[in-house]
C-alpha cells in the first residue's frame, strides 16, 4: 500500500494549504535545512523505520521530511488532539509519509492512532510526553523487539522516562532532547514565552497591559511566559514550590506568593509545571469574576477541570477555544483550549526559528542514538555537548554572526593549574 492507502487522516484534498504552511517554515529553518543536506548525502536511517509522536503542525512536518530524507520510512501521529492540523497531515501523506492523525478525535480514536504509528514496528522513535514509550512498555510490548532507541521532546516525558529507568523498566535508550542547552534556553524560554501569548491574545482578543498575570511555575517555560507578560505591560505574579526558583523570580522583578493568595488577584493564569491540580477547587472559590485560565504545561491536568465543573451551574462555549464556566454564586471563569496546551491548541506553537534549533537537535539525537544504542544501554541519555554546540554554531552562521576562538596560549592557560 502507498502512504495514502495506509494513512488515517481527515481529508487528503486539504494538502495544498498544508504544503504552503510547510514551505513557509522550511524557508525559516536554516539549521534543519543544513542537516537535511547532510542526511541526504549520508543516509543515516537507510532501511530503518521511525515512528514520531509530536504536535502535528508545519514545523513538525518538516522534521518528519528531514528524517525521511535520511532514508527512513516514517510514520507520524499527533501528541495532542487539538494541536493536529489536518491540512498539514494531508500534505505529508502526499510527500510519502504515513500519517495517523486527525484534529480533535475522541479519546479512543486518539489512542488508536498512536498505536497504529507503532504498528509499523519502528527501529527508532521520537516522542513527546512519553506516550509512545508508555504504550510500548505497557500495552504493546510485542512491538518493542525492533526498537533501538528514541529521543524525547519534553520535561514531562523525561520525568516519566527517568522514573522508568529508576525502576528498571526502560527497555531501550532515550536521548533527553529537552535537557539540551539549545532546547531549554531557547525553545522553553523564548518559544513558550512568545507562543503562549500568541495563543492567549488571538483567542481572547483582550488587553494584557495593566492586568495581573499569574504564572504557575518558574522553570524555563515559566521564565519565558513571565518575561513576555511583563513586556506586554502586565503585573506579574509567580507561584513556586522551589525556594531557589522563587528567589530568582523575586530578583527578576516579579511578585512571588502562594497559589492560595495568587488565586485572589489574577486576571490571567498560565500553568507551566508539568504537574497535576496546580489550580483546583479551593482556588476557584476565591477567583475574580472573569478570570481566564490557561495551561502551557503538557497534559490537560494542571487545571483541575472536574472540580471546576462541580462548582459550576452551566458551561458554554462563548468563543472558539473559550469555555465559560458559570459558577453557582454567579461568577464566571473562562478556560482556554479545554485546558490543553494553549500555544498549540489555540495557536500555531513556537516560532519556526525556535523550533529550527529544537528539531535540529531531535534529528541529530536520533542519528546519535541509532549509532550508539548498543553502548548507551537502557537509560535516559543526555544530548552530547558536541551536538548541542554544533546546532548553536550552525544557527550563528545562518545569522551571519562570528564569535571568537581561543588561541593556543589561552587554551593552554585555561587547561593549566599554574597561574603562569
Amino acid at each position: 500500500m502507498n502512504t495514502v492507502e495506509k494513512s488515517v487522516i481527515t481529508d487528503i484534498t486539504l494538502a495544498p494549504q498544508g504544503h504552503l504552511k510547510i514551505d513557509w517554515v522550511k524557508a525559516h529553518m536554516p539549521v534543519l535545512n543544513r542537516i537535511r543536506e547532510q542526511f541526504e548525502k549520508e543516509q543515516p536511517f537507510k532501511g530503518l523505520k521511525v515512528a514520531i509522536s509530536l504536535h502535528l503542525e508545519a514545523k513538525t512536518a518538516y522534521l518528519a521530511k528531514v528524517i525521511k530524507a535520511g532514508g527512513a520510512e516514517v510514520a507520524i501521529t499527533g501528541s495532542n488532539p487539538l494541536s493536529t492540523q489536518d491540512d498539514v497531515c494531508a500534505a505529508l501523506v502526499e510527500d510519502g509519509i504515513t500519517v495517523f492523525a486527525k484534529y480533535n478525535p475522541d479519546p479512543v480514536e486518539y489512542k488508536e492512532l498512536m498505536v497504529k504509528a507503532l504498528e509499523i514496528k519502528p527501529d527508532l522513535i521520537i516522542d513527546d510526553g512519553g506516550d509512545l514509550v508508555s504504550i510500548l512498555h505497557s500495552e504493546r510490548q510485542d512491538l518493542l523487539l525492533n526498537v533501538r532507541g528514541g529521543a524525547e521532546e519534553t520535561t514531562t516525558g523525561i520525568l516519566r522516562l527517568k522514573a522508568m529507568e529508576k525502576e528498571g523498566e526502560l527497555k531501550f535508550p532515550v536521548v533527553a532532547v529537552n535537557d539540551a542547552f539549545c532546547k531549554y534556553l531557547f525553545d522553553n524560554r523564548y518559544g513558550t514565552g512568545q507562543s503562549v501569548w500568541d495563543g492567549i491574545n488571538r483567542t481572547t482578543n483582550l488587553v494584557v497591559a495593566g492586568k495581573t498575570v499569574v504564572v504557575v511555575g518558574y522553570g524555563w517555560c515559566g521564565r519565558g511566559v513571565a518575561m513576555r507578560a511583563k513586556g506586554l505591560g502586565a503585573n506579574v505574579v509567580v507561584t513556586e514550590i522551589d525556594a531557589i526558583k522563587a528567589v530568582e523570580a523575586y530578583m527578576d522583578g516579579f511578585e512571588v506568593m502562594s497559589m492560595d493568595d495568587a488565586a485572589k488577584v489574577g486576571d490571567f493564569f498560565v500553568t507551566v509545571t508539568g504537574n497535576k491540580d496546580v489550580i483546583r477547587g479551593k482556588h476557584y472559590k476565591v477567583m475574580k469574576d472573569g478570570a481566564i485560565l490557561s495551561n502551557a504545561g503538557h497534559f490537560d491536568i494542571e487545571v483541575n477541570k472536574p472540580e471546576l465543573l462541580e462548582q459550576s451551574s452551566s458551561v458554554r462555549t462563548v468563543r472558539n477555544n473559550i469555555e465559560e464556566y458559570q459558577l453557582k454564586d454567579g461568577r464566571k471563569i473562562y478556560l482556554l483550549a479545554e485546558g490543553r496546551l494553549v500555544n498549540l491548541a489555540a495557536g500555531d506553537g513556537h516560532p519556526a526559528e525556535i523550533m529550527d534549533m529544537t528539531f535540529a537537535l531531535q534529528a541529530m539525537s536520533l542519528k546519535y542514538v541509532n549509532e550508539q544504542y548498543k553502548n548507551i544501554g537502557n537509560k535516559v541519555e543526555s544530548v552530547p555537548y558536541e551536538l548541542d554546540e554544533q546546532v548553536a554554531r550552525i544557527k550563528l552562521e545562518s545569522l551571519g554572526i562570528n564569535i571568537d576562538t581561543l588561541s593556543e596560549e589561552q587554551r593552554s592557560y585555561l587547561d593549566s593549574w599554574s597561574a603562569h
